[in-house]
């Protein structure tokens, strides 16, 4: 029986693994990312269940972990063929693990095996990510090259990470902040190589996706209370608020950021793309979503109580959260641009302010005041290029 050569295409198990240029996100990415759905619901509900501090920290760490697996697959698949059958292959394991991963969340910092469970599947979702990574890049020699080093270089923050996994209580969380601080540094190591030759348009796709989920994420949790609470006028108020904001948050980085930053990363000069798609997406988008799942803890914590003034405990996450979202998306430029968008910046510091005076209103009044602050970015950026409302920062360019 003959078969046609896009069967062929998506069965055959040899070379060559790279995508042919222009390649978009594709299904088997898609489905890989379903599972950070949970996952990022997984940590944000751990964050409610420990809303101080230190349940803020471990939460920080814990997403660290499950972002740099996720963000290390998106670029082990940028020059792969998505439709190769190995690949495919490869990416639905590592979808089973993954889902593993973030089922284990809640119990990383729990006494007994919750932690090793944790981070046995961290430490595998990342060496499968790795292993790919060398297999696709293994037919373009520079780029190997640069691989094998990042391969080499985490290493180290591999088995930290497991081991943090074996220890309990408080020593957990040093462990596996010095295994961050290994990824990082792995990282600063490997993204000083030529050759990684990144496709631009699919490598913004990915982190936009990665964004939409996070958002998306923020309004389950409110829509899940709205479905099984009793319907009131507070409730509803807040539901409106927060599909509102989350909108207004949308438009703050799809209305034209994500655009011009998959443009800056288009026009860099190729040896200087590792370092570019190194810091304004797999470093300064991590602040920028987790920002995301401050402001769904915020939005939980007023769907639970419409009618109460909002706690300290919330109001404190919903602004964190705000700060991170709108800030990493202005570092992200600035990284990109080598400008810094002060309109956005200023809009920003007013809100905050205006959040701590309002500490005493309540749900409905706080996203108002929100919901105002992002409306100013939107039509502030809208009515001025942002590009010429930004200040150019001294010793970037």
């Amino acid at each position: 029986m003959r078969t046609s050569p896009t069967r062929a295409a998506r069965t055959r198990l040899g070379p060559p693994f790279t995508a042919p240029e222009g390649q978009g996100a594709t299904f088997v990415e898609l489905f890989f990312d379903l599972v950070f759905v949970f996952a990022i619901t997984e940590v944000t509900a751990r964050t409610l269940e420990h809303l101080n501090w230190g349940g803020a920290a471990q939460s920080a760490l814990i997403f660290w972990m499950i972002w740099w697996a996720w963000t290390q697959f998106t670029w082990a698949l940028n020059p792969a063929d998505t439709e190769h059958g190995l690949v495919r292959v490869g990416t639905l394991v590592a979808t089973g693990v993954a889902f593993l991963l973030a089922a284990s969340v809640r119990g990383a910092f729990e006494d007994g095996n919750g932690g090793l469970w944790f981070a046995g599947a961290y430490v595998a979702v990342r060496g499968m990510g790795l292993a790919l990574y060398v297999l696709v890049t293994s037919e373009r020699d520079q780029q190997l090259a640069a691989v094998r080093l990042f391969a080499v270089a985490s290493l180290g923050g591999l088995f930290v990470a497991i081991l943090g996994g074996f220890v309990e209580g408080d020593l957990r969380g040093w462990v596996w902040l010095a295994a961050v601080l290994l990824d990082v540094t792995a990282a600063a190591i490997a993204g000083k190589q030529e050759g990684w030759g990144l496709h631009a348009a699919h490598f913004a796709e990915r982190h936009g996706l990665f964004v939409i989920i996070a958002l998306g994420e923020s309004l389950i949790v409110v829509g899940a209370t709205l479905a099984s609470a009793e319907r009131t006028s507070e409730l509803v108020a807040v539901g409106i608020g927060a599909v509102a904001v989350t909108c207004l948050l949308w438009w703050t980085y799809f209305g034209w950021l994500k655009d011009d930053l998959e443009d800056a990363l288009e026009h860099e000069p190729v040896a200087r793309t590792g370092l570019l798609g190194r810091d304004a997406y797999s470093l300064l988008h991590f602040p920028l979503v987790g920002g995301v799942m401050g402001i769904a803890v915020g939005f939980e914590e007023m769907a639970l109580h419409p009618g109460d003034h909002l706690r300290p405990e919330g109001l404190i996450a919903l602004m964190a959260g705000l700060a991170l979202f709108v800030g990493g998306a202005a570092a992200s430029w600035l990284r990109a641009r080598r400008r810094l968008l002060w309109p956005r910046l200023l809009v920003l510091g007013a809100l905050m302010v205006a959040l701590a005076v309002a500490s005493e209103a309540k749900p409905a009044a706080v996203l108002t005041i929100v919901a105002c602050g992002l409306v100013a970015i939107v039509v502030l950026e809208l009515w001025q290029d942002p590009s010429g409302a930004a200040v150019e920062v001294p010793g970037t360019s």
